[in-house]
């Protein structure tokens, strides 16, 4: 029997954002693969599903990749979640996805279960060109850094990233000196949950925005950097 691999979206904040598929897909599976159990079981319990958990994330190592592979190449349908978005975007899934290509070949069936994506979700209200863009997911934390924002001020397209709350105000700092005051920065913070907020002008401007109102230095934030 052939084995069955579903890369399932998530919410990335309010529950309500899941497709029927997904949780149809998930009703359906024999086990979850998520990157935290207890993120994995609040969503379960809203939908009422009850299913094994097997650990995978960036530092959950070999033995939850095998664990993975072993049941699809018994024929068993494992589902891949990660705690918000789509697994494989800035997220180790696609690494698995690409191991279980190579070692089981025509032995399982890879399927994405689309839906939810800050990516995508950001672009749709930030009100920049987007035809085309550059997605950067989470920027390097030492090696590369300012670097990496002079070929963002260089960079004609629009470009977009994820940063924490911890980084935020040093990416601001770091595009304020870099990037010339007309080109437009818009963040987006905690998007679809409760306290989300989109705030726009130049970086100078967004970086003033959030010294003077350090409360909203909390969350998930994606910056979008006008063409």
């Amino acid at each position: 029997m052939k084995g069955r691999f579903s890369i399932v979206a998530t919410p990335i904040g309010n529950l309500a954002d899941i497709t029927y598929r997904a949780i149809q897909t998930l009703k359906d599976c024999d086990t979850i693969a998520c990157e935290d159990t207890r993120v994995t079981s609040k969503l379960l319990a809203r939908y009422d599903i009850k299913k094994p958990l097997l650990i995978f994330h960036a530092q959950s190592g070999k033995l939850s990749s095998e664990r993975i592979l072993q049941q699809l190449g018994e024929g068993l349908h494992v589902a891949l979640v990660t705690d918000a978005g789509t697994p494989g975007i800035s997220d180790p899934g696609n690494e698995l996805v690409r191991i279980v290509r190579d070692r089981l070949h025509d032995a399982v069936t890879i399927e994405t279960i689309p839906g939810a994506s800050a990516l995508t979700g950001a672009l749709a209200i930030a009100g920049v060109d987007s035809h085309q863009f550059v997605f950067l997911g989470f920027l390097p934390h030492k090696k590369g850094r300012q670097t990496l924002f002079k070929e963002i001020a260089q960079e004609e397209r629009a470009v977009v990233f994820y940063e924490s709350p911890n980084r935020i105000m040093k990416a601001l700092e770091s595009l304020a000196q870099s990037l010339p005051v007309e080109r437009k920065v818009v963040i987006l913070r905690e998007i679809t949950k409760l306290h989300e907020s989109v705030v726009e002008g130049s970086a100078q401007e967004v970086l003033e925005h959030f010294q003077k109102n350090s409360t909203q230095v909390r969350g998930e934030f994606v910056v979008v950097v006008a063409p």
